[in-house]
This record gives C-alpha cells, structure tokens and sequence, in this order.
C-alpha cells in the first residue's frame, strides 16, 4: 500500500491534464500513449515498494536510489508500448529535459513520501 499510495493519489491530476491537452502539433491523441501507462504505474510503484522492502531486510538500500532505479522498467515499458502503438510521444530533446527531471522526482517521492509511508504501516 504504501509504494502504490503516492501514484494513486496523482492520477486524477495527469488524467485532468491529458485530458485538456487539445494541442495540434502531434499526429495523434495524446490519451492513446498515457493512459495505458497511467494505470501501470501504481501497480509498478507498489510491487517495486514490495520487492524494496524485502531487499531492504537483507541488505542496506537506500530508498531514495532504489526508488529512482523504477525508471529503468518503467522507461523501457513506457518505450515499448509507444513503439508498439506507432506512436511516439518521447523525442530527444524531451528526453534531454524529462529525464533529469524524472531522476529528481522519483528520488524525492520515495525518500521523503513513500519512506514516510512505509514507516507509518511498520515497514521500516
């Protein structure tokens, strides 16, 4: 519960903004490529938490890079389902910006927020 919180609690919010986005610029409806995504990421997050937790007994993680570390499936997926659907929303130079920002997000989120979570429900 406590990985899968903080996305939850998002989506509402990433769906409100996709669904206002009316731009012309790209081919095609920027709902084709989110959704999909936006219903896999919570259940990422809490399986990721999950797998953390069990690591985190055995060995010293820190939560904060172990958090971040979800990028890597969650880019390929993310990747993967644009490629499939012929529908490219990630361009280089989107990448030059979002990646970092990504990077930093994803720390913070589960330094500060997932961590607390997991100390509330007696995760550690």
């Amino acid at each position: 519960m406590a990985g899968i919180a903080l996305p939850t609690m998002i989506i509402p919010f990433v769906i409100g903004l996709v669904s206002m986005d009316h731009s012309t610029v790209r081919p095609f409806h920027l709902q084709d490529v989110v959704f999909f995504p936006v219903g896999l990421v919570p259940t990422a997050w809490g399986l990721w938490n999950v797998l953390y937790v069990r690591l985190h007994r055995q060995f010293n993680i820190p939560i904060g890079l172990f958090g971040t570390a979800l990028l890597l499936p969650l880019g390929a997926a993310g990747y993967s389902i644009q490629v499939a659907l012929g529908k490219m929303l990630w361009t280089p130079d989107l990448l030059l910006i979002g990646l970092p920002l990504a990077i930093a997000l994803y720390y913070l989120a589960w330094k500060h927020i997932v961590h607390r979570f997991n100390e509330v429900l007696g995760l550690g």
